[in-house]
């Protein structure tokens, strides 16, 4: 069973929508190294993982000192800040991924990452975006069956796209979508009591005015996407300046 489980990525891993910097964050890597927990009390868990980062900066930033912890189960979410960008190389992304899964897999570890979900189906100003997404999605695809890495596949299933699992910034999951992530890895992994629940809908809700779709458009514009493309604009990351909330491999306790 696993023993040192390494939580590499950007602002989901570290746990951003799940909790706050004041009560401090869990997000869907500690919840997964929870569940790992329950199977062998023994575990250490690591999560490099700093909010901002692009694909590249996690590559050369968070790669060897994950590779120094000897780990024998690793997960790498990375790229969806790259697609936000005014300009995405697809190509570049998915070389940054693949040269982490291939280092990963060389060291024995087993690793896990995800592909991307629908983004115009969680935020419609966003539909510009799925081609990259597409483009992206299939190079992590390709690079994961070269290097046997077990990947989550998020775009196809509706319930990635709920609001309910997304924080009002529509950029990091709320809670449930942290667990909804969580149960993911653990399924893809073939964790003891792990399936595809994570993939059931949500009850359903009745459907919205047109007069509270576009209220809710409004709200998001000005109180997220504004501010966000203001700090793209100005060079400013949410990661300057900021470590890892995890940088050692400590034993996990459910209670953070």
């Amino acid at each position: 069973m696993y023993e040192r489980y390494v939580a590499i990525g950007d602002s989901q891993t570290e746990g951003l929508g799940d909790g706050d910097d004041t009560t401090g964050l869990r997000g869907w890597a500690d919840r997964l190294a929870g569940r790992l927990a329950d199977l062998n009390p023994g575990l250490r868990y690591a999560n490099l993982a700093v909010r901002g980062k692009l694909a590249g900066e996690v590559h050369a930033e968070q790669l060897a000192p994950a590779l120094e912890l000897r780990p024998d189960i690793v997960t790498v979410v990375a790229g969806l800040n790259d697609v936000l960008r005014p300009k995405c190389d697809v190509d570049l992304v998915a070389g940054h991924m693949e040269a982490m899964f291939a280092s990963l897999r060389a060291s024995g570890a087993i690793v896990g990452t995800v592909t991307f979900p629908n983004v115009a189906r969680i935020a419609p100003l966003a539909k510009p975006l799925v081609p990259r997404v597409l483009a992206l999605n299939a190079r992590i695809r390709e690079a994961a069956a070269r290097h046997g890495v077990k990947v989550v596949e998020t775009f196809a299933v509706d319930a990635t796209t709920d609001a309910r699992i997304w924080s009002p910034d529509r950029l990091h999951a709320s809670p449930a979508g942290h667990q909804r992530i969580a149960d993911s890895m653990a399924h893809v992994l073939e964790l003891p009591g792990a399936d595809d629940s994570w993939t059931h809908p949500l009850p359903a809700l009745p459907r919205p005015t047109r007069l509270t779709v576009v209220r809710t458009e409004l709200r998001w514009l000005s109180g997220f996407l504004g501010p966000w493309l203001g700090r793209r604009l100005r060079g400013i990351s949410s990661g300057t300046g900021r470590e890892a909330k995890r940088p050692d491999l400590t034993p996990f306790r459910q209670d953070g």
